[in-house]
């Protein structure tokens, strides 16, 4: 990557005075961070560590309705609270690289993960030629930083995928899973399933569900005939499996959290939406289908730092980590138009942005980013409106009826992503690159730049 010139630097550091000068005004004016914290949000130096933050689907839709929901219309959420926030666009690109206005996880991941733009279902590898491009966990890795991917879903969705690994289309998950990627399959000589890449990369820390992925046995290679689990032994992973055995892992060795067969169960549950709508209801902050050893998304962000940090701790390194957060189900539960679990999930989600803020409040050196990485189906519309799809109506923590609406198909159908842009918002080095309308793409850079990463 070639340095920036002296004008690019001469802008950047125009922009830094700039953005110092108007939060100082809104700090004074009483805006929730301190004037400590927004100074140093705007910092143009390297960062130690990056956690970025990844509600997939989350929108300011799906933020707002759970805003309203659990704390009101006048109160905050942790995501609220950071000091410079922007928005960017997410669209992906067709093969001849024109515009796809309404992208999906993989294409949007893989914008972040490698700042190139491809087609919806692929995990970062080129639109046109399916050419592997280097990711941004990749490029930590080189340079000696550790790393983690903590999700919801199964690590080898869409949203992890795009850190450690590149596939011609998403749903290669598993060794027998490889239908839609002859060239990437071992016995082609290409790299193997998602689950495969995953592991070989020996990322520090993988946390989530998809244990289904990694009991399939490999095909060909060296690991022929084991499972990818077994696999990840053999490459010398810890393999835990609930909250207990997560928080007594030990650093040193990376570890591979597998806490769910499929995507993780969501916390909360009620009444998905309907044709004509639904009575009042009262969100049920539990879900008997989700075992009481599965662990909480701030618990498992809370351990991934702490392994991280110890490691390098240990080596005495000068270099931090990179780890990614994935609430995963935002966006699951707003494709099943079911409110209360979208909810339930925002809010899981922002409990885990409370424990990246914690942990940057005393580590000024890290860089925290949160963001979505598409919008979604999910409008807050008046209580009289008559949607023609699918409705609900709330209760809030306030005593208010809210109604929310799914009509991006036909009821019976998955609910749709949108093509809106979305927030992000960050804190620390380099944040100040968040401000404005930016690309998703770019935020690919403001990473690689936060960590000096060549």
């Amino acid at each position: 990557m070639p340095r920036p010139s002296r004008r690019h630097l001469t802008i950047g550091t125009a922009l830094v005075a700039a953005t110092a000068a108007a939060v100082a005004v809104t700090s004074v004016a009483g805006a929730s961070d301190s004037k400590e914290q927004a100074e140093n949000a705007i910092k143009a130096g390297k960062a130690k560590n990056v956690i970025l933050l990844i509600g997939d689907g989350m929108g300011d839709s799906e933020i707002t309705l759970a805003r309203d929901y659990t704390v009101g219309a006048n109160g905050r959420l942790n995501m609220d609270k950071f000091p410079l926030t922007g928005a960017y666009t997410t669209y992906a690109v067709h093969a001849d690289g024109t515009p796809d206005y309404v992208t999906d996880s993989a294409a949007s991941g893989t914008g972040w993960a490698t700042g190139v733009k491809t087609v919806n279902g692929r995990i970062s590898k080129t639109p046109g030629t399916d050419k592997a491009v280097p990711t941004i966990l990749e490029l930590a890795q080189k340079n000696g930083y550790a790393t983690g991917s903590v999700t919801t879903a199964e690590l080898t969705d869409a949203t992890p995928a795009v850190l450690a690994s590149h596939a011609t289309d998403r749903s290669c998950q598993g060794p027998a899973d490889m239908a839609k990627c002859p060239t990437d399959t071992i016995a082609a000589g290409g790299p193997g399933s998602i689950a495969e890449q995953s592991v070989n990369h020996k990322v520090d820390v993988l946390f989530g569900g998809g244990k289904q992925r990694f009991d399939q046995k490999v095909t060909d290679g060296t690991y022929k005939g084991l499972t990818v689990t077994e696999q990840a032994q053999k490459i010398g992973y810890q393999v835990v499996t609930d909250d207990a055995s997560m928080k007594a892992a030990k650093a040193g060795t990376p570890v591979l959290g597998l806490f769910a067969t499929g995507n993780m169960p969501v916390e909360w549950t009620g009444k998905a939406a309907a044709v004509g709508g639904t009575d009042p209801q009262r969100c049920v902050t539990s879900n008997a289908n989700r075992p009481s050893s599965t662990p909480s998304l701030a618990d498992s962000a809370t351990k991934a730092i702490q392994l991280l940090d110890a490691k390098q701790q240990a080596k005495h390194s000068n270099k931090g980590f990179f780890l990614q957060i994935e609430g995963a189900s935002i966006d699951k539960q707003d494709h099943a138009a079911d409110p209360c679990g979208q909810i339930g999930e925002t809010a899981a989600f922002d409990r885990a942005v409370a424990v990246a803020r914690a942990y940057a409040a005393k580590h000024p050196d890290t860089l925290v980013v949160t963001t979505a990485d598409h919008g979604h189906t999910s409008q807050i519309v008046p209580l009289e409106a008559t949607p023609p799809g699918l409705s609900s109506t709330l209760v809030t923590n306030e005593g208010q009826q809210l109604k929310v609406n799914y009509s991006t198909n036909t009821p019976g159908q998955s609910q749709e992503h949108t093509g809106t842009e979305v927030r992000i918002a960050a804190q620390g080095p380099q944040a100040y690159r968040v401000l404005g309308v930016t690309n998703q793409t770019d935020l690919f850079t403001t990473i690689r730049e936060a960590l000096r990463l060549r």
